[in-house]
């Protein structure tokens, strides 16, 4: 069922409304809903995913225990686009926050707002990068732009506080918390959002020694020569052997560390930067140590929120909240792990615009069960309000995922997905671009300067054969320009972008 805007916003602020949905709470309990949102984490860096690199035991619990969907995509994959997506269900040109740089603004529609509406108590703990106060929640503690990976500054409602320790454990901490004194006559709704695994990949004090002798396989393209793609996969900054910088690399430790902290990082660190500069490295020898360094690191802040989902998941157990808590786990886009030479996001490749999404609702969802159906981020929304019973705005663009998680597959489920980046210039200087992705093809306008790129996704699932000028492709270039047409109308995408993009510090 949808509804209007004004229907909602009466709900949103009448006190009888909300008495109506205590009574329903109480005589037929709703699921509490919590939502582990992750910075940058990359299906690669999952072992439920098939991923190489790493073991996640308890990520992949999630997806034993629930549904885990191969295909799920972001329509922008930069931060706090992302954010703003999950948290509207809409398009960054309707929510306001089409780049980095743009603010949510307070008044602006969320699910938790419907959701705290309707009776739930409502929680964010973590990364929130929207540049406002947080609306919809009954209690918030958010850290400061990115926030650092060891002693965190939070954001309360009538305070800030800083707090000693590594950031992933202590939102863990502090998301317990808040459950533990929640009201337990409602149901809730926890954001649960880790700053991990974003850059600069700080390791963790339990891993920083983790796998320091493993080779890691090299990325697939790490040596990329983009022979059939254009300017902006040559022009971009994100590549490994050129712009990873000295807090990337380990060469200088966190500023915010403690003295005690900073023994311990120096411990760890010191006599592994002396060893790289005494073997003077230089060109494909020099790139592959950064790999190594690097995705090393990465993987090493993925295996604190993995212990940290573990921590979740046993308390749910240990307090008998399992089986009445839906549990979702997600990121707000993918990440490159040394493919085409990169690390971050941005392009819509792959590895940027898949993202992992797992989750177990006891009941409902057959364990063990895999989705092969096109999901977007713009469908998380409309998911946890129908999951909550809770009516779905008009306004709204994406698609509850409740019927494939019941195993009902809609017929007319969607068979392309829409695309769109816009910060150019800006950070990694990837140009802006839009562009539509179905089950085998993808196509992407890097519509500034004009140029096309097609990919055959069954024949080449790293995108690394542009095909878009080959004469066995035209007609798969006219099909697809016309869906790109249909998509943009569908989601009301204006011809031209918003003011010029500049970006903020810190991004």
């Amino acid at each position: 069922m949808r509804w209007t805007w004004a229907l909602l916003l009466t709900l949103a602020v009448a006190p009888r409304a909300d008495a109506q949905f205590r009574t329903r709470a109480r005589s037929s309990p709703r699921p509490n809903i919590i939502f582990i949102f992750t910075d940058d984490h990359a299906v690669n860096a999952i072992s439920a995913y098939g991923g190489r690199y790493n073991q996640t035991p308890h990520l992949d619990r999630i997806a034993r225990e629930g549904m885990l969907f191969k295909s799920a995509f972001v329509t922008n994959a930069i931060c706090g686009p992302s954010r703003a997506t999950v948290l509207t269900g809409q398009f960054g040109h309707l929510n306001g926050v089409p780049t980095n740089n743009d603010s949510l603004h307070p008044t602006t529609l969320t699910f938790p707002k419907l959701l705290r509406a309707a009776g739930y108590q409502t929680g964010l703990i973590g990364k929130w990068h929207l540049w406002t106060r947080p609306e919809g929640f009954d209690h918030f503690e958010i850290l400061r732009d990115q926030g650092t990976y060891y002693n965190p500054l939070f954001y309360r409602p009538t305070d800030t506080v800083t707090v000693e320790g590594y950031t992933t454990d202590i939102i863990t901490d502090r998301a317990l918390a808040w459950i533990e004194q929640r009201d337990t006559q409602k149901p809730f709704l926890l954001m649960f959002q880790h700053k991990a695994p974003h850059r600069p990949w700080d390791p963790g004090p339990n891993h920083l020694d983790q796998d320091r002798q493993r080779y890691f396989p090299e990325a697939y393209s790490l040596f990329d020569d983009y022979a059939t793609r254009g300017r902006p996969a040559r022009e971009q900054e994100m590549m490994i052997g050129r712009h990873l910088n000295d807090r990337d690399l380990k060469f200088t430790p966190p500023p915010e560390l403690s003295p005690t902290q900073l023994e311990r990082w120096n411990r760890t660190y010191d006599p592994l930067n002396a060893a790289f500069r005494d073997s003077a490295l230089t060109d494909s020898a020099l790139v592959r140590w950064k790999f190594q360094r690097y995705l090393g690191d990465y993987l090493r802040t993925v295996q604190s929120v993995d212990d940290n989902v573990g921590r979740l998941l046993n308390y749910l157990d240990d307090t008998g909240l399992a089986q009445n808590t839906i549990v979702i786990y997600s990121s707000d886009q993918g990440f490159f792990l040394g493919e085409h030479g990169w690390f971050d996001k941005r392009f819509m490749y792959e590895e940027s615009m898949r993202t992992p999404l797992m989750i177990r609702w006891p009941g409902v969802v057959q364990p063990g069960t895999v989705s092969d159906d096109l999901v977007q981020n713009l469908d998380y929304a409309e998911t946890m309000l129908e999951m909550a019973g809770v009516g779905v705005p008009a306004a709204m663009q994406g698609r509850s995922l409740v019927p494939l998680l019941r195993g009902q597959r809609p017929a007319d489920w969607r068979n392309a997905l829409y695309y769109q980046y816009y910060e150019y210039p800006g950070w990694h200087m990837v140009r802006r671009h839009y562009g539509v992705r179905t089950n085998r093809f993808k196509l992407i306008h890097f519509y500034e300067i004009d140029e096309w790129e097609l990919y055959d996704l069954n024949r080449d699932p790293h995108e690394l054969n542009n095909v878009y000028a080959l004469p066995d492709y035209k007609r798969t270039v006219y099909s697809m320009k016309r869906r790109l047409t249909q998509l943009r109308e569908q989601y009301k995408v204006p011809a031209v972008d918003a003011v010029p993009y500049a970006p903020r510090e810190g991004r």
